[in-house]
């Protein structure tokens, strides 16, 4: 982003009043004669500053739109328009372009259809920094969700006591059984009858 002279002029007053505030540029009672058309002069530039300010950032968006639209169409135009698309992904990369996996599939074809060691050296390296990007990216999305690693983790709820069950009472005016009411002892079968003989 870009200024002309007298931007960066008002710029630093600006920043002037920022950081250390007077009484002549915050309008003080005591502020000296002819303050108002000074102040209303400032502000004119500040208010021309700050759309100069927005007209580039508004470029500055255009351009990157402009860019990436180009590198899409050099990305569908593969592998005939390799140097082209080499050359659009740097400069993407450049104006902070986060690699999305189209890109990574492509390189990877690239590499492997590199002519010559310096080439495929090259392409590898380009390949290696838009994985490693791409990962930061991902990363940075994970952490931002809730419950991520960059959230807050919430105090685990504390356990309730483990309930133990009571015994239970006898009920009153039941004895309790012995063994051998609730366990009858097991009677021996008779003899069968001897057989009589004539």
């Amino acid at each position: 982003m870009a200024f002309s002279a007298d931007e960066l002029r008002v710029l630093r007053r600006a920043l002037a009043v920022a950081l250390g505030p007077t009484r002549h540029t915050t309008g003080a009672p005591d502020a000296p004669a002819g303050y108002d058309a000074d102040g209303a002069q400032e502000v004119q530039e500040y208010l021309r500053l700050a759309e100069a300010v927005d007209e580039a950032v508004r470029e500055g968006g255009r351009l990157r739109a402009f860019l990436l639209a180009d590198l899409v169409r050099y990305r569908e135009a593969l592998p005939g328009s390799a140097s082209g698309y080499l050359a659009h992904l740097q400069e993407a990369l450049a104006v902070g372009y986060d690699p999305a996996p189209a890109d990574l599939a492509a390189l990877r074809s690239l590499v492997a259809g590199a002519r010559g060691p310096a080439e495929s050296e090259r392409r590898t390296a380009l390949l290696r920094r838009c994985e490693s990007l791409a990962e930061q990216f991902v990363r940075a999305r994970l952490r931002a969700l809730p419950g991520g690693r960059g959230a807050k983790d919430p105090e685990p709820a504390p356990r309730p006591a483990p309930v133990r069950p009571q015994p239970k009472a006898p009920r009153p005016g039941r004895p309790v059984p012995t063994p051998g009411e609730v366990f009858p002892p097991r009677r021996k079968p008779a003899p069968p009858p001897a057989a009589r003989t004539a």
